[in-house]
């Protein structure tokens, strides 16, 4: 069930009938179920998977209060439940990647040996809510949250279907007060029910005008039998537009899902914040999707040592963190390249900025020049960046950088070709606006100023306009004729 059809909006309507009208005392059950159907929709042998790390978390929790006092009983059953979880997530996600590898391997060596490469279904979401599930035993064990004692609420925090497909990945602290809580909900409250609709509504704009529209220039150049027949500057516009994307379609999920949340009264974290207008790359992963990146910091670089054990340690600390982030990303060689292309430069950030500090920030004060300068070159390395990510594997990446470096024809940016890529001329302006508008959100953003609020503080007639010509324009061009389907969102394969 995709956030961006028809079917998810009477889903969502159901729902919010039934959760505004039942007794204040079973809403959560009301949404529990709601949750469990939205998973099932997508098949209903996942739900068996979310019931079983559910399940583990539950009762991992309860056990390490009754073992409050015998770390030894705590670490044990931390580690069981932390094995039992990454046991699920390399089964599903990287069985079928680790014996692909293991047979190219012996092959090479030429043992002969076969090896049959296993057809796993990866279950929707499965990085997501095990992470979560994760975290929440970890909090658990460390004291800094109280086990749930409610399974069924418990099961819900797991499940909560406006974030359980693709995030954010919540913490127990945050999302579990709210949950215990929604009794006291106030069951109409307009501002907040149109500041959620408002969200969700650029959401919708950013995945249904923009990501899917750039989709279509970025899968004609990437597509793995024809890219070397684009080479240069259209290499580097495909590339970009895969930039914004990666970007729209999942920070458009995530608007999405914090809305639809915003709606019932929940406020989930904030995932995105403007992060193509970074100057670094350890400024960009505060930007982009920040639950995974605060996931990965709280649960494995601070345990790892951090920054507490010398410089080279804390750069493998980095390293690692980097190269598990990409290998969390997919199961394939590229993405760890692309992890470990970040994780390189970010070392590299390290490295220099004393010497920056001390003998260039003096030419390179925090001017409006220097301040651009920096966001465009963390762009262009980003970019290049996602090649690897976009790739079919590391082999295609090398030949797109190549061809991204030559020949140097920037007229094509003026000679309608363009055009030919999958998009006349009308649908390639409509994007370019688009991203024009985005980049003003995102401007906003940036300046920490509320769109939503702002809108909400002018008059009704007002608000209601907003709200018609926002629908018309996704109705009108963020849906292309009679053979539209919706389309999935890329982190849902992850």
């Amino acid at each position: 069930m995709l956030f961006n059809s028809l079917t998810f909006l009477i889903f969502f309507a159901i729902t919010l009938i039934g959760y505004f009208l039942i007794p204040k005392k079973a809403r959560y059950l009301w949404l529990l179920a709601a949750s469990y159907y939205f998973y099932a929709s997508w098949n209903l042998r996942y739900v068996l998977l979310l019931l079983s790390t559910t399940v583990i978390s539950y009762a991992t929790a309860l056990f390490l209060e009754r073992f409050s006092e015998r770390a030894k009983a705590k670490a044990l059953t931390l580690t069981v439940c932390l094995s039992l979880n990454l046991g699920l997530l390399c089964y599903f996600k990287y069985f079928g990647f680790l014996a692909q590898t293991l047979q190219k391997v012996l092959t090479k060596l030429g043992t002969g040996a076969g090896i049959s490469v296993p057809e796993i279904l990866l279950p929707m979401g499965i990085s997501f809510y095990l992470f979560q599930s994760m975290g929440y035993a970890i909090d658990v064990y460390r004291g800094t949250v109280k086990a749930e004692k409610n399974p069924l609420r418990f099961a819900l925090f797991l499940s909560f279907f406006p974030q359980l497909v693709a995030g954010p990945i919540e913490r127990a602290e945050r999302l579990g007060p709210q949950l215990r809580n929604m009794d006291q909900i106030k069951v109409w409250d307009a501002k907040r029910i149109q500041k959620g609709a408002l969200i969700m509504l650029y959401g919708y704009f950013m995945k249904m005008i923009i990501a899917d529209r750039a989709a279509i220039i970025v899968d004609t150049v990437f597509d793995p039998v024809t890219y070397g027949n684009y080479t240069g500057f259209t290499v580097w516009v495909a590339a970009i537009l895969f930039s914004i994307q990666i970007y729209c379609d999942f920070a458009g999920y995530t608007y999405i899902a914090i809305g639809a949340a915003k709606v019932m009264g929940f406020d989930l974290m904030q995932n995105f914040r403007a992060p193509y207008l970074s100057r670094s790359v350890k400024e960009f992963w505060d930007r982009w999707h920040i639950s995974l990146s605060k996931w990965f910091r709280d649960y494995l670089y601070f345990p790892l040592g951090g920054s507490r054990k010398g410089k080279v340690r804390k750069y493998i600390n980095i390293m690692i963190v980097f190269l598990l982030s990409g290998l969390w990303h997919g199961a394939g060689w590229h993405f760890v390249f692309w992890g470990g292309m970040h994780g390189i430069l970010r070392v590299l950030e390290e490295v220099c900025t004393p010497f920056y500090e001390k003998h260039l920030a003096k030419w390179f004060h925090d001017s409006f020049a220097a301040r651009t300068v920096k966001r465009i070159v963390v762009f262009l390395f980003v970019t290049a960046a996602w090649v690897a990510f976009r790739a079919s594997g590391i082999r295609q990446t090398f030949d797109l950088w190549k061809s991204m470096l030559k020949p140097f024809n920037p007229w094509v940016l003026v000679d309608r070709s363009l055009y030919g890529l999958g998009l006349d001329e009308k649908d390639f302006r409509v994007l370019v606006l688009a991203i024009l508008f985005m980049i003003l959100v995102d401007l906003a953003i940036h300046w920490k100023k509320s769109l939503s609020d702002a809108i909400l503080a002018q008059p009704l007639w007002f608000r209601w306009l907003v709200f018609y010509v926002g629908i018309a324009v996704i109705l009108i061009f963020g849906i292309y004729g009679a053979q539209y389907q919706a389309t999935e969102f890329i982190y849902f394969q992850f």
